[in-house]
């Protein structure tokens, strides 16, 4: 009688030894570096290049700024108008020296690409051209020179040019308008102008420097600035994971400053009154005194 199992057995070395055969046959094993055994990188490449970062980070490029709710006339209760400096050496003023993205190389791009209208003045009435602005930005520093005809005298020479750059920039000058809307019962504050302010030097004949007071070398239009700012990181040295852009600087708030000048019927700065000139401690707590009268104005329209 045949058995099943007579069956069974052949077939079962059959498997075990097709198996062992196979085993022995080595298998392509895949790595992660054999992926890339026949790719090269071409010279001109350019959707393989590499970012400095995790991801590549687009909510600034493409932020959308959100128009002013601009008050009514009647509503404006009360304002005040006040001229800041904005010291970049400050510790908490560093973010617009940053190499990277300087606040004022910023604003030139939107100047040179047309966003951006340069003016003259600070009440924005004359704009200036390429060839003006050009001029401004290059500035010659000057010796003091004896004359040769009359010793005793001496005549400015220009030895050198100093093109303005973020470097050479240390302050920026600011003009807002602080105001009272009585529709909303708040004070609120609205930027006008930025001014980028230089600082010439005039060495004598023994070498020694002097600084001319800064000078603004030229103004923007603060809403005309905006849509630019808005799309430019500035620094955030508290995440690198969440940058700031320019706009959020100002609208936040999160700079340094002192008060320059406030509106008055003469047009004085702080500087130009004379118990204040030759004592800059007593022009610090005169711009405090306007600060905290700013505060206060609000604060006394409520009673409790």
């Amino acid at each position: 009688m045949f058995k099943l199992s007579h069956l069974l057995i052949p077939m079962v070395l059959g498997l075990f030894i097709s198996h062992t055969a196979l085993a022995q046959v080595p298998e392509d094993i895949i790595t992660e570096s054999s992926e890339f055994d026949d790719f090269f990188f071409d010279d001109e490449d350019e959707d393989s290049a590499p970012i400095d970062d995790i991801i590549e980070k687009r909510l600034i490029e493409e932020r959308m700024i959100l128009p002013y709710d601009d008050p009514r006339e009647v509503d404006l209760f009360w304002e005040k108008r006040i001229w800041r400096v904005i010291d970049v050496r400050e510790k908490m003023n560093q973010p617009f020296v940053y190499p990277d993205a300087p606040f004022f190389d910023v604003l030139l791009d939107g100047i040179n690409s047309g966003k951006i209208r340069a003016f003259e003045d600070e009440r924005f009435k004359t704009r200036l051209s390429s060839d003006d602005l050009a001029a401004k930005l290059v500035k010659g520093d000057t010796i003091l020179v004896p004359l040769l005809d009359d010793p005793d005298n001496y005549e400015l020479q220009i030895i050198q040019d100093t093109v303005a750059r973020y470097t050479n920039i240390y302050q920026f000058r600011v003009k807002e308008v602080w105001y009272f809307d009585s529709e909303i019962s708040q004070l609120k504050v609205r930027i006008l102008g930025i001014a980028p302010l230089f600082t010439e030097t005039i060495t004598d004949e023994f070498g020694n420097v002097t600084e001319i007071a800064p000078y603004p070398l030229f103004w923007l239009y603060y809403p005309d600035c905006r849509d630019v700012l808005a799309r430019n990181i500035a620094f955030n040295p508290n995440n690198d994971a969440s940058p700031l852009s320019w706009d959020d600087i100002f609208q936040m708030r999160y700079f340094s400053s002192y008060i320059f000048k406030e509106s008055n019927v003469r047009d004085l700065r702080l500087v130009d009154f004379p118990s204040l000139q030759d004592n800059g401690v007593d022009r610090l707590l005169e711009a405090e005194k306007i600060k905290a009268e700013i505060f206060n104005f609000e604060h006394d329209l409520w009673s409790w």
